[in-house]
Parts: structure tokens; C-alpha cells; sequence
């Protein structure tokens, strides 16, 4: 298996596929696609990063889809191995008046499979930036290992770590979740927290004290998402609140991971994080008018053409 890579971006965890309750009458299902660094993947893509994705999948028609939708978006899958032993994971969304209701069939997923011994190590210490995210570390013990893998062996090599916190209280208990994404902060350099994930891992509620917290454990950017309220943004020198865009949310879904992927794709094309967080609001925005995680992301004349309005 080639182990070089020519992306500046490269994610692990799971990818899906996704059934989205269609809004207009509830009985239908839109086939998409989801997993959170999948999301983060594509979104980067569509700004124009060079992405690659590392992951396994089942010999399944969904595996396939999955495959097809990182050719069509020019995401590298060669690190994406096959297990035929295990099937590729599903989920589907439901719309209901309380907010977005998940329903996942992941369990022994071929991702949740993922072990140390698959990394493909050449291409992560050739990245530029590695991103995990906390569904990346709860998928199962051996997983958990090899993200932690992961960002130690990406760190050794000069690499920059991206970490997502993402915090899926129905994949682990609260407490493992805590002390794992503890570790993985203190592992990362540029932490994507979301306010609800970060007040309930930290037991803080204020940006300033839960940016002061992370920044302790040593990443040097934290950009908080705040939803429609935009981020706000920490770097040890300089903090600042960076608005949202407002638009007509339709579905939300991906929103975060949207932001993410834009915002790492922007640091790297040499914004500073607030430049970074200001272009990603917009895109994060513009993801949430349409159905599903990723057919709505926008591609960066769409991101542009907002921003210059």
C-alpha cells in the first residue's frame, strides 16, 4: 500500500452513510453521507486543501458510496482499508420538535475495528496538519489506541494536531470521555471544542475561563463554536469573539464539522485564526440550508462570494 501522501490534510475516524428525514412529510429518508472527520474532510476539500482520509470500511455497497464520494471530492482514500468481515456504519437523522434526533447502527462497524497496527505512519508524519475527533475516540478501546497513536506519532514529526471534541455521551460514559479527551487536548495544537461538549467535559461556563482551561493543556488555538453566535477564538497572546452569519437554518447537521474543516483549510493557506474563524462562520452558515452533513457545504466562490457581500 503507497504510504506517502500529498495531503496537507489528513483525518481519521469513521465515515457513514446517512438517511435524513426529508422535512416536507416525515416518511421519507435522503440518502447523504456523514461521520464527523469525513464531514471535516470534505469541507476542507471544498476550500481547496488537499485532504486524505484514513479510515476502514466494509465490502459493502455503502463502503462503495462512501469511495465514491471521496473520488468526486478529491478526497485521497488510499489509507480507507476494507474489512469484509465488518459491515460500514448507517445512521439516520429524524426532525422532531425538540431538535435533530440521531439513530446510529455502528456497532462492530469495520471503523470501530481500526487498530494501531493499520496506521499508515509515513503519510501521517507527511501531513501538515492530523485531525481526531472525540467519535474517533470512542468507537472502541482499540480505536481510541490508535488515534492516540496517531497524534503522538504526528506530533514526533513535527505535524500539527487538530482535535474536535464532539462529544457522543451515547458511544461512552462521561468520565472516560472526560479523561481520554483530557489526554487528547493536551496532545493537539489546534483544539475545535463546542460549547456544549466543552461545559459538560470541563464544568465551566464562561469562554474565558474554558478558553483559559484548554489553552493550559497546551494547544496553542482554540476556536470555541458557538452555533449562530459565531466562535471565539483564543490563542495564548490575543482572544476574540468572531460573529456568526446569519442565514435561515434549515438542518444543522455537520454545522460544527463544516466549520472545522474550513477553518483548519484556512490556517493553512496562511490565515491567522480569527481571519480563519470569520471565513469558517460563513461556511459553517451556508451548510446549515440545506439537507444532510455534506451535499450543502459550500465550496469556497460560495464561501467568498458571501463574505465579499
Amino acid at each position: 500500500m503507497k504510504q506517502t501522501s500529498s495531503a496537507a490534510i489528513l483525518a481519521l475516524g469513521e465515515a457513514m452513510v446517512e438517511f435524513n428525514q426529508c422535512a416536507q412529510d416525515g416518511v421519507h429518508y435522503l440518502q447523504g453521507f456523514g461521520g464527523d472527520t469525513s464531514n471535516f474532510c470534505v469541507a476542507a476539500a471544498r476550500q481547496g486543501a488537499a485532504t486524505g482520509f484514513v479510515s476502514a470500511l466494509g465490502d459493502d455497497r455503502f463502503g462503495c458510496l462512501l469511495r465514491e464520494l471521496w473520488q468526486r471530492e478529491r478526497v485521497d482514500a488510499t489509507w480507507v482499508r476494507t474489512d469484509a468481515l465488518a459491515p460500514t456504519g448507517v445512521y439516520f437523522v429524524s426532525h422532531e420538535a425538540a431538535g435533530h434526533r440521531f439513530d446510529y447502527l455502528r456497532a462492530g462497524s469495520a471503523a470501530s475495528r481500526y487498530a494501531v497496527s493499520d496506521l499508515p505512519l509515513e503519510a501521517i508524519a507527511a501531513a501538515r496538519v492530523v485531525h481526531v475527533s472525540g467519535v474517533s475516540l470512542a468507537l472502541s478501546a482499540n480505536c481510541c489506541d490508535a488515534m492516540l497513536a496517531a497524534m503522538a506519532h504526528a506530533r514526533a514529526h513535527g505535524v500539527r494536531v487538530s482535535f474536535d471534541t464532539n462529544l457522543r455521551l451515547k458511544l461512552w460514559p462521561l468520565a472516560r470521555a472526560r479523561a481520554v479527551m483530557l489526554e487528547a487536548i493536551r496532545q493537539s495544537d489546534i483544539c475545535l471544542p463546542s460549547w456544549d461538549d466543552v461545559t459538560g467535559l470541563t464544568g465551566l461556563a464562561g469562554c474565558d475561563e474554558i478558553v483559559d482551561f484548554l489553552l493550559a493543556l497546551g494547544p496553542r488555538v482554540v476556536a470555541l463554536k458557538l452555533g449562530e453566535q459565531g466562535a471565539y477564538v483564543a490563542t495564548p497572546d490575543e482572544r476574540r469573539r468572531v460573529p456568526g452569519y446569519p442565514v435561515k437554518a434549515l438542518d444543522a447537521t455537520g454545522a460544527g464539522d463544516c466549520f472545522g474543516g474550513a477553518f483548519v483549510a484556512r490556517l493553512i493557506a496562511g490565515d491567522d485564526p480569527f481571519a480563519a474563524a470569520r471565513y469558517a462562520n460563513v461556511a459553517a452558515a451556508l451548510s446549515t440550508q440545506g439537507l444532510g452533513a455534506v451535499a450543502p457545504i459550500p465550496r469556497r466562490e460560495e464561501v467568498e462570494r458571501a463574505l465579499a457581500g
